[in-house]
């Protein structure tokens, strides 16, 4: 244990970010300097709240098995490297859960049945940042080869994972990603000031130089068909995320002006980054001097948000069909489990209004066939339109962040590699895995949203692991490597 004492002694503190006025004038992260760095002053006496619990819940909140008491405990005597070796030994890429995740691990932390738990992702965060700036972190290539080849086939948090851990292990590893660039939604899907991409590429750098292969703009299913893969490798795993977006079938979606937000962020986020907005050279979708309306309260709608407020919008309302959560944990949603509560991104500390408990019922167009405004009403609690309560708002970009639906299946010229390799579906439309991650054809493995649906990054980066371990022991007959969750395990909750 840390401190014996800590947890009584101090009460929680996070990072300071940027003045708003200051930051929303750029794509540069919220925190000055990096949250890593914005931490320092603080995080030994943050990790020292830790009470090093007999049965660490935190353990529960998080699928990769994160070993938090033993990091909490290095970080509080200084041994930084001794942290980032524990850090190291159960998550691939702490920088990008230390920024993303919305940490289940801290709802669950035993300390946070009376008090305010932990700062444990932000303990996180400072160790892997602090070890980047160190050098700490090389790269790790394999001591043999095993001859043996493995294509993954999307570059997100789960097959980047799953990529790292079978490179490690000896095989020949090659990612395909259909983007330009490596990285899936890491890279076009998070905005800057939420994770600049300087931390994916030199983790991706990293990468390189252990041995994977990446091999970006490619359209697998087109361009490399499933029979050719299965030809070519002996391993498939399949990791190309729930990109199949949910629709919002209401009169008037065929207005011009309403985008689905995986249309509109990835633009915004290749101009922030000095790029041009499309491949095709099409307009951008921007926000500028426009009437904003985000339908969907997660954390794409507030990447939205951010991003709107960033190019200028003259409004910026974001609805959510659910009522609006209170402060508290509430009676039905007891520890460990992870609570709806009320919480403010630093998105939502920058503008824009938060309208809970509507439904949208009509997209108004102008005479040009573009989106002028938005007609809602009022839902009760079983989300059925209260009488009297309809009303229109202004909207002249109307942006869709409520989810995604499962797999993408088909191309435009035709089958997608999902029906090309005839993999078996579950009932929810995922590619159906068996207790080893394996697909209904012999070789290929799943892992990430691909198979479990929408789901967190942990979760997805547990389950590359998981799965390369899997394809390890069907290459070689035996493993050694982690496999932190199985296919049918869930959060944890009531």
């Amino acid at each position: 244990m840390a401190d014996p004492k800590g947890f009584l002694k101090h009460g929680r503190e996070v990072a300071s970010r940027r003045d708003v006025a200051e930051r929303v004038q750029d794509w540069d992260e919220v925190y000055p300097d990096g949250i890593g760095r914005a931490l320092l002053p603080i995080i030994n006496t943050q990790a020292g709240r830790c009470m090093d619990c007999g049965i660490p819940f935190c353990h529960q909140g998080c699928p990769l098995g994160n070993i938090i008491p033993e990091w909490n405990d290095l970080v509080w005597r200084d041994d930084w490297d001794g942290a980032m070796d524990r850090l190291h030994a159960t998550n691939n890429f702490p920088e990008f859960t230390g920024r993303l995740c919305p940490a289940p691990c801290e709802t669950a932390c035993v300390l946070g049945i009376n008090q305010d738990p932990v700062t444990i992702k932000n303990v996180e965060v400072s160790i892997i940042d602090r070890a980047w700036g160190s050098g700490y972190v090389r790269p790790q290539p394999p001591e043999w080869l095993s001859g043996k080849t493995v294509a993954v086939i999307g570059s997100g948090p789960a097959g980047l994972a799953a990529a790292q851990q079978l490179t490690r292990a000896g095989h020949t590893v090659a990612v395909y990603e259909r983007a330009d660039k490596i990285g899936g939604l890491l890279r076009y899907g998070i905005p800057e000031f939420k994770m600049e991409k300087k931390h994916l590429d030199r983790r991706l750098d990293q990468m390189r130089r252990e041995g994977t292969v990446f091999r970006a703009g490619v359209d697998v299913g087109g361009d490399l068909t499933g029979d050719k893969l299965l030809d070519r490798y002996d391993a498939v795993v399949l990791a190309m995320g729930a990109t199949a977006a949910r629709d919002l079938p209401v009169p008037g979606r065929e207005l011009g002006g309403i985008h689905q937000a995986m249309e509109f962020l990835p633009q915004a986020n290749r101009v922030a980054l000095g790029e041009a907005p499309t491949a095709d050279g099409t307009e951008q979708i921007v926000a500028t001097d426009k009437d904003v309306v985000i339908i969907g309260g997660g954390d794409t709608g507030a990447d939205c948000l951010g991003t709107s407020i960033r190019q200028g919008a003259r409004s910026i309302t974001q609805l959510e069909i659910m009522p609006q959560p209170g402060e508290d944990r509430p009676e039905g949603q007891p520890w460990p489990t992870y609570p709806m509560t009320f919480r403010v991104s630093s998105a939502h500390e920058e503008g824009g209004d938060r309208v809970y408990a509507v439904s949208t019922q009509e997209f108004v167009g102008d005479a040009g066939g573009h989106v002028a405004s938005l007609r809602l009403v009022e839902v009760d609690a079983k989300f059925q339109p209260v009488e009297g309560t309809e009303r229109d708002i202004p909207a002249q970009l109307v942006l869709l962040a409520m989810g995604f639906t499962g797999p993408e299946r088909t191309r435009p010229e035709g089958p997608g590699l999902i029906d090309q390799l005839g993999v078996d579906l579950d009932e929810r439309g995922n590619v159906r895995r068996d207790a080893s991650y394996a697909a209904s054809v012999p070789g290929v493995y799943v892992a990430g949203d691909v198979g479990r649906g929408q789901s967190l990054i942990v979760w997805a980066i547990a389950e590359g692991r998981s799965a390369a371990a899997a394809v390890d022991s069907y290459l070689t007959g035996s493993t050694t490597l982690p496999a932190p969750i199985k296919p049918h395990e869930r959060p944890l909750v009531v």
